[in-house]
């Protein structure tokens, strides 16, 4: 029987889920949570096989950081099943441990064979998702880093090299160092149109 716990902060979208997963005999649903945080506590109390993880969950801890607990914790693997596929999503979700990364478009077998496969700790890939780790393999001169892709993110978001450097404790010169790269890798030459190519290339949700 593989133990599951469910993430999301849409109760609407754990009914459809909770449906979805009733009819297979060998999952067991023992828990749900609508944070983060309560998450990462179901995690560690009721001792799941799989974490279904969605990655944006309200005003409190993200979805990644969240995988990075329940990964830390040495026994749930941690299926993110989320609405997003750009780079940063998947890149920091990986990141931090993530076992799957799976769409909330997937069809219901897809769902159940992610499920299984986590459970057995082999890695489950949505299509789309995949393409784009391949694509940033195959291209790594002009894929950006991690860390780029954190620090476009928060450009994104509005805030100067000064905030950014403190929600990153980096200094403002490493910011810099940064931007300068990304403006290179985009082909740019300002925060506005970084964020623009970004967003177009899926580089990075949207503002």
């Amino acid at each position: 029987m593989i133990r599951i716990v469910l993430v999301d902060d849409h109760p609407v979208v754990r009914s459809g889920l909770r449906a979805m997963l009733s009819g297979q005999p060998d999952f067991d649903l023992v828990g749900e949570a609508a944070t983060a945080e309560e998450g990462v506590e179901l995690a560690g109390t009721l001792a799941p096989d799989v974490v279904l993880m969605d990655l944006q969950l309200g005003p409190g801890m993200h979805g990644s950081e969240a995988t990075r607990r329940v990964v830390a914790l040495g026994g749930p693997r941690v299926l993110v099943l989320t609405t997003f596929d750009t780079d940063a999503d998947i890149v920091a979700a990986i990141e931090a441990g993530a076992t799957g990364y799976l769409l909330k478009d997937a069809p219901s077998d897809d769902l159940h064979a992610a499920i299984r496969s986590a459970a057995a700790g082999a890695s489950a890939l949505a299509p789309s998702v995949a393409s784009r780790l391949l694509g940033r393999v195959r291209t790594p001169d002009t894929t950006l880093s991690p860390r780029e892709l954190e620090v476009l993110g928060h450009v994104a978001a509005g805030l100067s090299n000064r905030h950014i450097s403190k929600a990153m404790f980096l200094s403002e010169t490493t910011v810099k160092t940064h931007l300068a790269h990304i403006y290179t890798k985009l082909g740019v030459d300002s925060r506005t149109a970084a964020v623009a190519v970004a967003s177009k290339k899926g580089l990075i949700r949207p503002p």
